[in-house]
């Protein structure tokens, strides 16, 4: 089993930033990949970024490309998602997942999953 609790969501102005963290216990963390997806109400959770085992691969989905960057820390057991230039589209609550080989963006092929964390862009 592995245990991820997500924090640093919030409220923030457009073009504002936020960092979210990703904590992890339990199986050894760096023979997981890590994901964040996001899900806004009524729409279905949907990938936004993704980083290999050793972090030497990253994966985002095109809206986010140049705005987000994701980063892991295995000596911390945590992984990253720093996000700029926010705007109202990116509102949504974030879950980080880990999968021991995922394809990046299929939600179903991660194992573990966090409770979430909201964040919201005001206009």
């Amino acid at each position: 089993q592995v245990q991820l609790v997500e924090s640093g969501g919030g409220l923030v102005q457009a073009g504002g930033s936020l960092r979210l963290s990703c904590a992890a216990s339990g199986r050894t963390f760096s023979n997981y990949y890590m994901g964040w997806f996001r899900q806004a109400p009524g729409r279905e959770r949907k990938a936004v970024a993704a980083i290999s085992w050793s972090g030497g691969s990253t994966y985002y989905v095109d809206s986010v490309k140049g705005r987000f960057t994701i980063s892991r820390d295995n000596a911390k057991n945590t992984v990253y998602l720093q996000m700029n230039s926010l705007t109202p589209e990116d509102t949504a609550v974030y879950y980080c997942a880990a999968g021991q080989r995922p394809r990046w963006d299929l939600n179903y092929e991660y194992d573990y999953w966090g409770q979430g964390t909201q964040v919201t862009v005001s206009s």
